[in-house]
């Protein structure tokens, strides 16, 4: 009993050693820039997470929605503040790895101009048709575009264009992207029958296809859905197939490491918080908090990944 009194008090000390570790230095407030609309995915993963970074640092985190074609007016902002952990930022796929590539002259280095600290959560975009649409399944959509039948894919975003353009590049088919302003207009043009479908994110067509206005054809991720399970990943059918959204946390260029890495530690220890957890895993998220080495690593590949794609389908560039 005394042994187990002692270990409890121990575990206990170090916690809040830990704790308070984390504390030291971190005095000035910290702004987490979102570079896209208040409500989005990048506004919802930094609300959830900077209360918790904020009582782990012992300073206020404080989330500044920076909205602009693309995030790129936020993502700018972050890339020349001062490196000094002060003002992060929370990227994605599209801001930090399409727009390398998807601007021809871009106010900002993805790479060069930030500290990558982790990696947050990515999951798989979904591909939705109208329930009159003549193709229940990828390989069905395939064959259908092979046999030369006019394929409209309403298109809101860069990320979504791009996996369309991808699955065209693989199946050596052709789809006409038709561009929205909008997830949520190209979501009524895919259940008014204007589109045949769309390629987005889970929360926004979830529930038109829960209730049968919408069809689900499969996920773009590598690995299925946990939460459609039954959902098949179009790499089943093209092998090698696989693009997500992911999302993450940047410092500027020259940050310190040891205040990336103390925000990485931080980060990841939130990520394993119950309430957290199950909030991100209910949005269809996988989750993740691995090392500024390996989210870096992650975010070079996709730069390249995407420059091919954009290069190859003859993407308009901005």
């Amino acid at each position: 009993m005394v042994r187990k009194l002692f270990r409890a008090s121990l575990a206990a000390g170090l916690s809040l050693l830990t704790a308070a570790s984390f504390a030291q230095g971190s005095a000035k407030p910290i702004t987490i820039i979102s570079p896209n609309a208040a409500g989005g995915p990048n506004d919802l993963i930094a609300r959830l997470i900077a209360p918790k970074m904020g009582e782990l640092l012992g300073t206020n985190v404080i989330v500044d929605d920076r909205p602009s074609a693309n995030g790129v007016v936020g993502t700018e902002l972050v890339a020349r503040a001062a490196p000094d952990g002060s003002v992060i930022a929370i990227g994605n796929s599209g801001t930090h790895a399409v727009n390398a590539s998807l601007y021809k002259q871009l106010s900002y280095d993805p790479v060069r101009d930030f500290a990558p600290i982790t990696e947050l959560v990515s999951n798989g975009l979904v591909v939705v048709a109208n329930p009159n649409f003549g193709a229940n399944t990828i390989p069905e959509l395939i064959a259908l575009a092979k046999k030369g039948s006019r394929v409209n894919v309403a298109v809101a975003g860069a990320t979504g264009e791009l996996a369309g353009n991808a699955i065209k590049i693989m199946a050596k088919v052709n789809m006409t992207n038709i561009p929205y302003k909008g997830g949520a207009p190209a979501t009524i043009a895919v259940l008014s029958g204007e589109s045949d479908l769309t390629i987005t994110v889970y929360a926004t067509v979830i529930p038109h296809v829960k209730t049968g206005k919408l069809k689900a054809l499969g996920v773009t991720s590598a690995k299925r859905l946990a939460l459609m399970p039954d959902l098949p990943s179009i790499g089943e059918a093209l092998e090698g197939y696989n693009v997500v959204m992911w999302y993450g946390l940047f410092a500027p260029a020259r940050t310190p490491e040891a205040t990336v890495r103390r925000y990485r530690d931080v980060v990841a220890r939130i990520l394993n918080v119950p309430e957290v957890r199950d909030r991100l895993i209910g949005e269809a998220y996988e989750i993740h908090g691995n090392t500024p080495e390996e989210f870096g690593a992650l975010q070079r590949r996709e730069v390249e990944m995407y420059r091919k794609i954009i290069l190859e389908s003859g993407m308009t560039r901005l």
